[in-house]
């Protein structure tokens, strides 16, 4: 995941180029027998500007399985849409114009305009999804697609190639953080997203550049700047879930294949990272060129 939205919403990526010389999102952690690589994801990408790092096709020519957040091959997209309609919509009764007032909910509206959704299309759902889709309707409004997105074209050749695949999670543990914040948390989120919507694209720009050149320091900084006076948000949509993660990943390096783990580059990089909680129990990381 990253910023303040699930995996799928960290579209952050524009115009900038990878020099030869420069490191990749992607590295490589060394098991008793075999290799697991972590490689961070930007999940929409233009397609224009859609070449993965080369890091990304090492890792995956030297794997025999393909590891994401969720396992999208095996998402069925009707049972989504099912628990987002169960968990994710405002008691019956009640509309979001209620919850957020009048002067909060004309400036939504007027933010979900911009990007092209009409907003009685929102009224009765629960303010972090309405975050969720108004910050995936401003990536697409850029001209990002989600088709293009690491994942998705790492399963494409991972379909073709017939190589499994797998999910560190599943979608209810995946956003069962957001479910769980307070109306309060969930309406701070909303205003952080309606905040950001004016700086998208140079914002875009500068993790895009980042997230090229391998530059784990500027990545994190970039990607934890607004966490850093929201921490109730943080700790359930990062820390929380790299705790988890971690016996998965574990276990991939006590096997003999080796293994391509993506995910959102948030969750590699920075304190309570993957890489550096690997690095604390002893494994060897390395970066890949």
């Amino acid at each position: 995941m990253g910023r303040t939205t699930p995996w799928w919403l960290l579209a952050l990526g524009l115009f900038s180029s990878l020099s030869a010389q420069a490191a990749s999102p992607v590295w490589a952690v060394r098991g008793s027998h075999n290799v697991v690589y972590l490689a961070g994801s930007i999940h929409m990408l233009p397609p224009d500007d859609a070449a993965l790092p080369p890091g990304f096709t090492r890792a995956y020519a030297d794997s025999t399985r393909l590891v994401m957040e969720v396992d999208l091959a095996k998402l069925d997209p009707l049972e989504a849409m099912a628990w987002m309609m169960d968990h994710g919509t405002l008691p019956a009764g009640t509309k979001l114009r209620t919850v957020l007032g009048e002067q909060r909910y004309a400036r939504v509206a007027a933010a979900a305009a911009s990007v092209g959704l009409p907003a009685v299309g929102l009224d009765s759902l629960a303010p972090w999804v309405v975050g969720i889709e108004i910050t995936e309707a401003a990536y697409e409004h850029q001209g990002f697609d989600a088709e293009q997105g690491v994942e998705e074209q790492l399963l494409r050749r991972a379909e073709a190639d017939h190589k499994p695949t797998a999910g560190l999670e599943t979608l209810p543990e995946e956003l069962g953080g957001l479910t769980a914040l307070s109306s309060e948390d969930q309406i701070r989120m909303l205003d952080q997203t309606v905040d950001e919507l004016k700086d998208i694209k140079s914002e875009m720009a500068e993790v895009t550049g980042a997230w090229r050149q391998g530059d784990a320091a500027r990545l994190a900084k970039l990607l934890s700047s607004e966490y850093d006076a929201f921490p109730s948000l943080y700790k359930p949509l990062v820390t929380d879930r790299n705790r988890r993660w971690l016996p998965q990943v574990e276990q991939l390096l006590g096997e003999k294949d080796n293994a391509l783990v993506v995910v959102g580059a948030l969750h590699l990089v920075g304190d309570g990272g993957l890489i550096e909680m690997l690095r604390k129990k002893g494994y060897s990381v390395t970066q890949l060129n």
